[in-house]
């Protein structure tokens, strides 16, 4: 643990959401199962093993210490998380968590809920993902697929985008959705599809072609996408949607999946599509198996 504790004597607790301590990507022998993120004005410091009273106080406390040499007296507030398989304990060990939680990236506002489990709103590792989108959206009709609660397509609009069509199967996350392009001042260009992508294809091409295409789907929920057996199946369908030349973002996060693996498959189920280059990550998220990290694949239509 002292790994840790020194390395939360570094932190900055800034003015946008972003994650402090990325215990997960193997760089820190003993606190792998550890990570801390700043949700402003919120911490949270997720295990994925369970931690015992002491040492889970002594974290807190090491985390307190260094909030009180930035901040002061400033409130501290601390959500603990200890996740396991599909099992989630969630407990609020210091302060308070707004009732509307907003926290705020690269200028856009995201609602944020900590205290529902294991996705919170916003997956802070695809930062780099939602800024390439912002930037390269000016005048084109996107898609965005799995699209959750929808940063990619406030990124996209943020950037002038002509129109954003996003679609997911779970509508609470598209309420959501909704209410971050609101609380962005975009009332209006973007449409919002509750529906399953692989039964939605009629309506998908009749609202296209588009010229940028994300697609970030889970890498293993059932019901929904698992990747060992649906990419495929996406790659099969999805280049006839892009205009010639357009863009598509295909993305992976499951650590025992790697990137020649999504490559090969985009080669044999998507052959019209020619790789143009990889995104790299926030540096926060360096991983000692960078196959194991987040991947994010640039392709165009060839």
């Amino acid at each position: 643990m002292q790994l840790f504790f020194n390395e939360v004597n570094k932190v900055v607790f800034g003015e946008e959401v972003n994650r402090l301590f990325h215990g997960r990507g193997g760089l820190y022998p003993g606190v792998e199962h550890l990570c801390l993120d700043w949700f402003p004005p919120v911490l949270l410091l997720t295990s994925f093993k369970p931690l015992e009273e002491d040492v889970l106080s002594l974290s807190v406390e090491a985390i307190k210490q260094r909030w009180q040499a930035q901040r002061g007296e400033e409130a501290f507030n601390l959500v603990y998380q200890y996740r396991s398989g599909g099992q989630t304990h969630t407990e609020l060990l210091a302060g308070s968590v707004p009732e509307q939680h907003k926290v705020r990236e690269n200028g856009a506002e995201f609602y944020i809920h900590l205290l529902r489990g294991q996705n919170h709103g916003l997956f802070l590792d695809m930062k780099n993902g939602r800024q390439w989108v912002r930037e390269h959206a000016q005048d084109k009709k996107v898609l965005n697929l799995f699209s959750y609660t929808c940063g990619f397509s406030v990124a996209a609009l943020q950037g002038g985008a002509d129109s954003v069509v996003n679609i997911d199967m779970s509508k609470g996350a598209l309420s959501i959705g909704k209410q971050n392009h609101l609380l962005n001042g975009f009332p209006a260009g973007a449409r919002f599809l509750g529906h399953d992508i692989f039964k939605s294809w009629g309506k998908l091409t009749k609202l296209g072609p588009y010229e940028m295409i994300i697609a970030d789907p889970p890498s293993n929920q059932k019901g929904s996408f698992v990747a060992t057996k649906d990419y495929s199946r996406l790659l099969k369908r999805v280049p006839e949607l892009l205009t010639p030349d357009g863009d598509i973002l295909l993305c992976l996060n499951a650590p025992e999946l790697s990137i020649e693996y999504l490559k090969q498959q985009v080669e044999e189920f998507s052959p019209t599509l020619v790789f143009v280059e990889q995104l790299e990550n926030p540096p926060i998220f360096a991983d000692i198996d960078s196959n194991k990290a987040l991947k994010v694949l640039r392709y165009k239509l060839a």
